[in-house]
């Protein structure tokens, strides 16, 4: 049976679309017009969001958890709570990220996650539901020095034949690493994984500028949470924070949270890498979603209190969501809601090399519903409304 969306305007491939009409049957977008070409007759279900932005449903590249339970887990029943919590914000698809861990528990952990996404388990009348794409390695190549709250004593030198294993253990459903870049080694693995398709991201790193272009040139082609994890910038001594916002061939992530990166700082990121390479993220955990309390995130217990995510004193990802994310983004820069809302559907598959989430014929039937203020007024996933 057909549902029917309508609000003020679309945002489509061929541009804005006012006063949209978009039709979907099951899991498919099967038309797109404009009230004027076809006004809104019998149908199954109705969802009008008047004075509303229709737009494609965000895509997060780095995301630990939420719900109470942790991608690591790897467990049909923890990507459905998962999966459950982010469709109710806006996002349908996302990259589980792992984090440093026993080598032999992040290949389990690869090693189960691959099966989920390669064979999603959907419930009988399961909920709208998110879904894994892919899976992001941030670790265990990363600086002792930029480790963040990254365990020292689960990281390790670059080194192929590991990488090698992590890739076959998750099937080939490895689509982003992030590695230091200055560390013995990282170069030549860059260049590895890039010629296995993978897509490597700069992060957790104390690289100079210099060190920063080599690992360009060997192909890396995204930041992990830009300002984050890294080495400050210096007027002297830029290192890879003055070289990643400087270099058009790079995409920067960044998690516009208000905590992690204040918001004269997101400006600057926006003004300097723009609508073609800015990404917004949100590294959310576990405890995303769920009140105050103790988590974990990896296996390591994270304390949250009013927003912030802390282990052992350092910042241990977040409680963000990609809707509060766009919202915050508009709040901070006066960008408007189309430009935030390609930073976290558009820029992510792009980034990847995958396709583009565009709401067309034919289409996946997962989208969004957003203010002029860029809060979420609607979330449609797999063709069902989820918020």
């Amino acid at each position: 049976m057909r549902t029917l969306v309508t609000a003020a305007r679309l945002l489509s491939p061929a541009g804005v679309l006012l006063d949209p009409l978009v039709a979907m049957d099951g899991e498919r977008i099967v038309g797109i017009w404009s009230r004027a070409e076809r006004p809104i007759g019998p149908a199954a279900t109705v969802y009008d969001f008047p004075g509303a932005t229709i737009a494609p449903a965000f895509f997060d590249l780095h995301l630990h958890g939420g719900a109470g339970r942790d991608v690591m887990e790897a467990t049909p029943e923890s990507l459905a709570a998962i999966g459950d919590l982010l469709a109710r914000h806006g996002t349908a698809r996302y990259l589980a990220t792992t984090v440093s861990a026993p080598l032999d528990a992040t290949l389990k952990a690869v090693s189960g996650l691959a099966k989920l996404i390669a064979k999603p388990e959907t419930p009988a009348n399961s909920k709208p539901c998110a879904q894994p794409i892919g899976i992001h390695l941030e670790g265990p190549f990363l600086s002792h020095a930029k480790r963040g709250v990254q365990p020292a004593e689960h990281l390790l030198p670059p080194d192929i034949a590991i990488f090698d294993r992590l890739y076959e253990a998750a099937e080939g459903h490895v689509r982003l690493m992030t590695i230091a870049p200055e560390l013995p080694g990282a170069v030549d693995l860059i260049a590895h994984a890039t010629r296995r398709g993978v897509r490597v991201s700069l992060g957790h790193s104390d690289a100079s500028a210099e060190q920063t272009l080599a690992a360009i040139e060997a192909g890396a082609i995204n930041t992990t949470h830009t300002f984050n994890g890294m080495r400050p910038f210096d007027h002297r001594d830029p290192g890879i924070l003055g070289t990643v916002l400087t270099d058009d061939r790079i995409y920067a992530e960044l998690i516009c949270d208000g905590v992690h990166v204040s918001p004269a700082a997101v400006k600057l990121w926006w003004k300097v890498k723009g609508e073609e390479r800015a990404i917004l993220v949100t590294d959310a955990i576990s405890a995303t979603g769920m009140p105050d309390g103790e988590y974990t995130l990896g296996g390591f217990p994270v304390q949250v209190a009013n927003g912030r995510a802390m282990a052992r004193g350092v910042l241990a990802g977040s409680v963000l969501t990609l809707d509060r994310a766009v919202e915050n983004f508009v709040a901070f820069t006066g960008a408007s809601v189309g430009q935030a809302v390609r930073l976290a559907s558009a820029n992510p598959a792009k980034m990847l090399g995958s396709s583009t989430p565009e709401l067309a014929n034919g289409e996946p039937a997962d989208l969004i519903a957003v203010d002029e203020q860029g809060k979420l007024l609607g979330s449609i996933v797999g063709g069902r409304i989820s918020h």
